[in-house]
């Protein structure tokens, strides 16, 4: 399992990565890794992490776990390798960014182009098994993600957090919601987009925020 994680966060997490919790999480990952189909590849797990270093983050987008599906997951929350088509919560991502913005949906569903303008695709859950969704819940990534947030929102402000259904919205308590933006609405699924998430226009008012902090909008 080669992994890797931006200089950045090893200092911000420093002590998060010395916790017992943490030893535990990696020997429980080797030994899936090393015995089962896991998704997304060894390389990409901290790859969330990697394009968006601490000082470079505009919008954190909080998911749940990767996606399980062969060749979907690439370590960006709701994020799919170039080719693979669109998973239906992509799809209605991109759905209400054409409401909202006027923008028609991309050819590739991959989200590099956002990680790199400095939005966070962070899923709760960094791993899982093939065709297994939320196999690897309850082993440590969340209290680990739990960190990464709280670590963001004690040394940034004037961050946008877009929390997307009621698992997001949990993480959603540890932001301090005075000195940064917090959007919330139903997730974004078929079974849900419906009731909240279609017309909630988390995009322009992401940007509409960062125009006032005198930062670039993001390109959605």
């Amino acid at each position: 399992m080669n992994v890797r994680i931006n200089s950045e966060w090893l200092e911000l997490l420093r002590e998060e990565f010395e916790k017992p919790y943490f030893a535990e999480l990696v020997e429980f990952v080797r030994h899936e890794y090393a015995t089962q189909r896991v998704f997304p590849a060894g390389k990409n797990i901290f790859r969330a992490l990697d394009l968006c270093p601490p000082s470079k983050v505009k919008v954190v987008i909080i998911g749940q776990d990767p996606y399980h599906g062969e060749g979907q997951a690439n370590g960006l929350c709701f994020s799919v390798n170039d080719g693979i088509q669109f998973p239906p919560s992509l799809r209605n991502i991109f759905k209400e960014i054409e409401s909202d913005l006027g923008t028609p949906a991309p050819t590739s569903g991959n989200l590099d182009r956002w990680a790199e303008q400095g939005v966070l695709l962070l899923n709760a859950t960094l791993t899982v098994r093939a065709h297994q969704a939320a196999s690897h819940a309850g082993h440590g990534w969340e209290q680990f993600t739990d960190a990464v947030i709280a670590a963001l929102t004690e040394s940034r402000k004037g961050v946008v957090y877009m929390l997307w259904g009621n698992y997001a919205a949990r993480k959603g308590a540890l932001v301090n919601a005075e000195e940064n933006l917090v959007l919330r609405s139903a997730h974004p699924s078929p079974l849900s987009a419906y009731n909240g998430f279609f017309g909630s226009r988390h995009f322009s008012k992401a940007n509409a925020y960062l125009l006032s902090q005198g930062l670039e909008p993001i390109e959605w």
